[in-house]
């Protein structure tokens, strides 16, 4: 009987090591590319609350799930190339937001993507609809297009004296001019005279700041920019110094020291889209889960 036994473990033991690679099968790591237009210090805040929330999921990065960072430092030429680069890796989930939304879609129509922001996920054909987006793409939508009208209505209602407005906005972007066609219309109904200081690299700050001194300025609003986000700190200094109430598009610049911001909670968004992360790499399609907006 012993010897029989004996047999069995033997025979047990050379099928494990003949065949290693079924005996010791470690879990494959989970790996999450992240896609953002400015710079990793503006976006800190958000990305915290996206990591937060992932370990309340249970995912711990470094342990049981792998994040890819890839910034464009505010240059937008380079988001093709920074997601190509993360299909290549062949992550499981890219999370973009901003413009880096349109350069992961267009990398891939297969890998599942995240968006964090989109303003109208329909109408720039992310999407088929938001109940069933249809494809491999997903996530939470602003859908505020007159947000900016309700900005500039806002700083007018806190300073009804003021009549000449600058208006520092990214040109180049993917909404084309149609920041400074919104915003010039909110204008207009609100009698307003708007001074447009379009910029589309570093170097346009310094001239297009010279400019709303020189044409006497009297408030500051700007919009949403990847390029504005990485000089937060600039035209902070620069509305302080010069005395000009300033409306912003994140509460991160009134955080930050400025006077004030209207917008959806950028922070919430990219900690719900952790949720969105989750239920794919659970095997939830992209294409099967409704895109959220912000109330």
């Amino acid at each position: 009987m012993r010897k029989k036994v004996f047999r069995v473990v033997l025979c047990a033991l050379f099928l494990a090591l003949g065949n290693p690679a079924q005996a010791q099968q470690p879990a494959r790591i989970p790996r999450i590319g992240i896609l953002i237009p400015p710079s990793a210090s503006s976006v800190s805040a958000w990305l915290e609350a996206f990591r937060r929330r992932l370990r309340e999921l249970g995912y711990v990065e470094g342990k049981n799930i792998v994040i890819e960072y890839r910034y464009a430092e505010g240059k937008l030429d380079r988001l093709p190339d920074l997601a190509a680069e993360l299909v290549r890796l062949k992550v499981d989930v890219i999370v973009a937001n901003g413009q880096a939304i349109l350069a992961a879609k267009k990398a891939s129509a297969t890998m599942p993507i995240v968006f964090t922001n989109a303003g109208d996920p329909v109408g720039s054909g992310l999407v088929s609809s938001l109940a069933r987006p249809g494809r491999n793409i997903t996530g939470l939508s602003v859908m505020a297009p007159d947000l900016d009208g309700k900005r500039l209505e806002l700083l007018k209602e806190a300073f009804p004296k003021v009549t000449r407005v600058a208006f520092l906005w990214q040109s180049g972007g993917s909404r084309g001019n149609l920041p400074l066609t919104d915003m010039e219309a909110a204008a207009k109904a609100l009698r307003l005279k708007l001074l447009s200081l379009p910029v589309r690299s570093l170097d346009d700050f310094d001239s297009a700041f010279a400019r709303a001194k020189r044409e006497g300025a009297q408030a500051l609003i700007t919009t949403p920019g990847p390029l504005i986000n990485t000089q937060q700190r600039q035209v902070l200094d620069f509305a302080a110094k010069n005395r000009l109430p300033a409306m912003y598009p994140y509460s991160e610049f009134v955080e930050a020291g400025g006077l004030m911001s209207y917008a959806p909670s950028y922070t919430d968004l990219f900690r719900r889209a952790a949720d969105f992360v989750d239920k794919i790499l659970k095997g939830t399609k992209p294409a099967e889960i409704p895109v959220e907006q912000p109330m």
